[in-house]
């Protein structure tokens, strides 16, 4: 059985700090920029359509990209550059000083969300990585916040993180627009 909060509540806490990095973004004029590979990247896809669509409520659209949507780009930068850079050439030329790169890797060791996180910190972005128990995760060191789940199962590891997606969804949607459901 996953036990999902670190018995410290290290997981909670950054899952509250990364809902208020959003919403402070959010407020600033600034946006959300996500990506992952497999899985990572549906989910990705997944959290940056709630954000653009809705979550629970009606409300202005707000700034999210996955980028892992775009085949032609995909494609040209693997084959120009290689696979490893496709997401940081993309981060290169969306991102900017204040914006919040999201990066999802199971393992925390995806070298393509690692440059990507590379240049996302170049560029003065904050970063946070959904990731899983691996200590010695390469990613880990780019990271402003980290949501690691205490799990070494993939399924689980990705379970949970749609779970938390969820719930940052809703925490922005509530600190930004209030409970319109009421």
């Amino acid at each position: 059985m996953l036990k999902l909060i670190h018995s410290d509540g290290t997981l909670k806490k950054n899952i509250i700090k990364t809902a208020e990095c959003i919403v402070d973004a959010y407020l600033n004029d600034k946006k959300l920029i996500l990506c992952g590979n497999g899985g990572s990247a549906a989910d990705a896809q997944h959290i940056a359509a709630e954000f653009v669509s809705r979550f629970y409520m009606e409300r202005k659209a707000l700034d999210a990209e996955a980028l892992t949507t775009n085949t032609s780009v995909l494609t040209a930068i693997g084959n120009d550059y290689s696979f490893d850079r496709i997401f940081a050439r993309q981060v290169e030329a969306k991102g900017k000083r204040g914006d919040i790169l999201l990066g999802i890797s199971t393992s925390g060791n995806s070298v393509n969300v690692i440059e990507a996180f590379k240049t996302a910190k170049e560029l003065n972005m904050k970063t946070i990585v959904l990731t899983g128990q691996k200590v010695n995760s390469k990613l880990i060191k780019y990271c402003d916040v980290i949501l690691n789940i205490p799990s070494t199962i993939t399924p689980r590891i990705q379970e949970a993180h749609i779970f938390i997606g969820h719930m940052i969804c809703e925490y922005v949607e509530l600190k930004l627009f209030g409970d319109k459901n009421e």
